[in-house]
């Protein structure tokens, strides 16, 4: 049964995540072309796909579960020492939530085609470049205008689900899914602490997310959750034997970036500890994800860990790829990455070389978005603006960028660091969309995660 998708569409989807996962799929989209709308002709040609053996020349080593990719990971420091105080601690959460916030509004209403893919010829960041200049808000030093001429100069237009967020009309975070699975992240470290599993992320998104709030990756585990499960049994008995199926089946977006923007709320509670941020990461990535898809949950989450006491943006990254295998292609394409940023000598020169070395990828791919992610850490150089404005000019999924990014700074930097006008803006309310999130002040989400971090580290 299709879920986010019809299945024609899923199915040709498919045979691009068998490419990418190392099997040789020659042939199979010109017969998923053949087949049309025919269903039982889809889903034999399905079967085979998720059939076929990774190539025997694959040079990648990319494990899904806990135990074989800390065998694989580098080295690393695990725990960071620290001597912050309490003042300095609850800085930095309300700072973490409000860099979330602030990077999350900064790219909502980019999140459109012409933005995420390209158009009109143009690559996505040249399309974020061109409404920033239509307005007379270029270079970004603010939220994105409502207007600009690049809509008859360029055909351009900002997200409709994204105008609440624009310069003129931001009044608090609205909802957005970046923010909902932080939230959905503190409310399970509240209920369960450390004793949850990816079976207890799916009874909590059935508990506190329609349907219609879930896309892709999140769509297929959801959808196959309800049919694995029923009122009569609980699939918790054979989960072990069940989690597979439910994150993979009729799931080719289970590499994509969905996992990847739930890492904050784990990372907070583990504030200063990657390795058990990588670890919560890995519980609840495992729901919906595999491989790269969970890596980059761990990445992120690793990171955004780390840089509640570590402000050197190189360490950070370092630290987020000492968590995940050594021989991935997340880790490939961070290097990548981390030797582009190196090299450019301008932030347009990086967002060009970052989307010609990526595009390969969908918009909404893992490793294209993390590896712009981590660019962008590297050139801020600890400039809070810099950052976020790099992470949103460089397109793709321009808000989930945005908001990890502006995660990750906002801890390092704490809240009072912050420039004011990326903060005024929001009144201190957030709009998640979540039962007793919705509204709630952006400081009680800090103030919760910090008392939820001293029982874990207690």
């Amino acid at each position: 049964m299709a879920g986010w998708t019809l299945l024609d569409e899923l199915v040709e989807k498919e045979v691009v995540q068998r490419r990418q996962e190392g099997c040789e799929v020659e042939g199979f989209a010109e017969r998923v072309a053949a087949a049309g709308k025919d269903e039982a002709q889809l889903m034999a040609i399905y079967q085979e796909l998720m059939a076929l053996p990774i190539r025997t020349d694959f040079p990648f080593e990319e494990p899904s579960e806990l135990s074989e990719i800390r065998a694989l990971r580098p080295d690393g420091p695990r725990v960071l020492q620290d001597s912050l105080s309490e003042s300095e601690w609850q800085d930095k959460f309300y700072g973490a939530w409000l860099g979330r916030s602030a990077g999350c509004a900064l790219g909502k209403p980019l999140e459109a085609w012409h933005y995420m893919a390209g158009a009109g010829g143009n690559p996505g960041w040249l399309n974020v470049k061109h409404w920033f200049e239509g307005a007379d808000a270029w270079p970004i030093q603010g939220y994105t205008p409502s207007q600009s001429r690049a809509e008859q100069e360029h055909g351009l237009s900002l997200a409709t689900g994204g105008m609440l967020s624009t310069k003129e009309r931001i009044r608090f975070m609205e909802t957005d899914d970046d923010i909902r699975y932080t939230v959905l992240g503190l409310i399970t470290l509240e209920k369960h602490g450390l004793d949850f599993d990816s079976y207890d992320i799916g009874k909590l998104w059935h508990s506190h997310l329609a349907y219609r709030q879930v896309c892709t990756a999140e769509t297929q585990a959801y959808m196959n959750f309800t049919q694995a499960t029923s009122h009569q049994k609980s699939l918790r008995d054979d989960w072990a034997q069940r989690k597979d199926w439910v994150r993979t089946y009729l799931n080719p977006y289970r590499e994509w970036i969905g996992a990847q923007i739930r890492a904050d709320g784990f990372a907070y509670g583990a504030a200063g500890n990657p390795e058990l941020a990588a670890d919560l990461a890995w519980r609840d990535a495992s729901f919906s994800h595999v491989k790269n898809g969970i890596y980059g949950e761990m990445f992120c989450a690793a990171m955004i860990a780390a840089a509640f006491v570590e402000s050197d943006p190189e360490r950070i990254v370092r630290i987020g790829l000492s968590e995940i295998p050594r021989n991935c292609r997340l880790t490939h394409d961070i290097e990548q990455a981390i030797s582009i940023t190196k090299e450019a000598g301008s932030q347009l020169e990086l967002v060009e070389r970052i989307w010609e070395a990526f595009k390969h990828y969908h918009p909404v791919h893992t490793n294209n978005n993390a590896a712009l992610v981590a660019a962008s850490i590297l050139f801020a150089k600890g400039d809070f603006e810099t950052a976020i404005a790099t992470s949103v000019l460089g397109g793709w999924d321009t808000d989930c960028n945005g908001a990890t990014v502006g995660s990750i700074m906002g801890a390092m930097l704490g809240a009072s660091k912050i420039p004011s006008k990326w903060i005024e803006p929001l009144n201190d309310t957030l709009y998640a969309e979540v039962t007793g999130f919705h509204p709630i002040s952006i400081s009680e989400c800090a103030k919760r995660t910090h008392d939820v971090f001293r029982k874990i580290r207690g």
